[in-house]
């Protein structure tokens, strides 16, 4: 059974900092390439950013050089590292393992970017 469980989020004042984990089980996590992606009421889910099983890089050009998308093979975790946040960044996080074809989601987790 393939579980990706987020955590890290919370309320942020702008400008500020946080840290999503997502912890997979049940996949060689190696072999799955991994992605952020964060929804909001009313809008359809975006991509934010996605990390190849080989470490190669993608980012939605809102969150170019302010987030950094990394993994770890050895504790089957995937990061998202963001920085300089701002109000529209506010949305619920979710992790998604591509593995083999097949498209696995967290439940997500929720970030509030707000004063």
């Amino acid at each position: 059974q393939v579980q990706l469980v987020e955590s890290g989020g919370g309320l942020v004042q702008p400008g500020g900092s946080l840290r999503l984990s997502c912890a997979a089980s049940g996949i060689i996590f190696s072999r799955s390439a991994m992605g952020w992606y964060r929804q909001t009421p009313g809008k359809q889910r975006e991509l934010v950013a996605t990390i190849t099983s080989g470490g190669s890089t993608n980012y939605a050009d809102s969150v170019k050089g302010r987030f950094t998308i990394s993994r770890d093979n050895a504790k089957n975790t995937v990061y998202l590292q963001m920085n300089s946040l701002k109000p529209e960044d506010t949305a619920v996080y979710y992790c998604k393992s591509d593995y083999y074809g097949m498209n696995y989601w967290g439940k997500g987790t929720l970030v509030t970017v707000s004063s």
